[in-house]
């Protein structure tokens, strides 16, 4: 407990527990007590085994894979929470669920970004940390603060270890245009950017490449890698353009369906994601490299609990 008579309790749900016992670890604290168990028609249970009351509760949470099964739990342990009396609760998102559907792009859709929103602040959420949601309009779905972290940095530090010559970062669609030139700036490199079409979901089409991309060492950069179709033949394309190699890096690696033989079997020389996601054991070799953001996460929960800015995160010159 702190001189104020504050203290900070941090919890993790059941979806990505290593990247919670990183973030513990860097903390200097032990994760917190909680119950979380299933009834036999899989309605969730969740039960705080030590109290709560006057905390400031952190809830770390990733919606993964089952997606709905992950939401849920965490409305569940927020709503828990909040009716055993903690100060406040903030969400630890490392991964936001349904973030592409953050706009109509057809009649008769949803917005389901800004419904799971709507259902965090119901649920009793005060504050919120997330890292690289697919479009920052998803901040505005809240009318709570939203601390929108990168793994920029982490990403560039490990490309910079390789020593790469002749870099190109590549865009995958013209929407990742402005996160690519930051990425390119950071790296020191030129920039390219592919034209892509979704003539139906996870399925990818590159119709054009806009820039000099021969002879480079190329890395395409996007958000997410999902079924890895889109990255797949992007690189096709960049290596029929004459591209030296192709290196392919994304925050959040989902790897969904036929994902990892499609990276497998692709002209990409190395996959690099961070563990915002689960990624089995088995699967942290051969062209997949993971990185932890849980250095992160640890300072940008301890300057939020503190009530520090966290934008001294996302300075430079700042060493996690």
């Amino acid at each position: 407990m702190s001189e104020t008579g504050r203290r900070m309790m941090v919890f993790s749900g059941t979806s990505n527990r290593e990247l919670a016992e990183d973030v513990a670890k860097h903390l200097g604290i032990e994760l917190g007590n909680v119950k979380i168990s299933k009834f036999a028609n899989g309605e969730i249970y969740v039960r705080y085994l030590e109290s709560v009351r006057g905390a400031d509760v952190f809830l770390i949470q990733s919606a993964c894979n089952p997606v709905n099964d992950s939401i849920m739990e965490m409305l569940i342990m927020a709503d828990a929470a909040k009716r055993a009396s903690a100060r406040s609760i903030t969400a630890v998102v490392s991964h936001y669920g349904y973030a592409r559907q953050d706009k109509k792009s057809a009649a008769r859709e949803p917005i389901t970004a800004k419904l799971v929103a709507d259902l965090m602040t119901t649920a009793g959420i005060d504050k919120v940390i997330a890292m690289d949601l697919h479009q920052g309009q998803i901040q505005g779905f809240f009318d709570q603060p939203v601390n929108h972290l990168t793994a920029l940095p982490i990403l560039s530090d490990y490309f910079e270890s390789l020593e790469l010559e002749n870099l190109c970062i590549v865009s995958p669609d013209v929407g990742r245009v402005k996160v690519a030139k930051k990425f390119a700036d950071m790296c020191g490199a030129s920039l390219a950017i592919m034209h892509k079409g979704r003539p139906e979901h996870n399925v990818a089409e590159i119709t054009h490449v806009i820039g000099d991309v021969e002879g480079r060492t190329c890395i395409v950069i996007d958000d997410m890698i999902d079924t890895a179709g889109s990255v797949t033949e992007g690189a096709k394309s960049l290596m029929q353009k004459g591209a030296k190699s192709v290196y392919v890096t994304a925050t959040h690696g989902i790897f969904s369906g036929p994902a990892y033989d499609r990276l497998e079997t692709s002209s990409i020389s190395e996959v690099v994601v961070t563990n915002t996601l689960p990624v089995p054991e088995e699967r942290r070799g051969g062209k997949i490299r993971v990185l932890s953001v849980a250095p992160l996460f640890a300072h940008a929960i301890q300057n939020v609990y503190n009530d520090e800015s966290v934008s001294e995160l996302f300075d430079p010159d700042f060493q996690l």
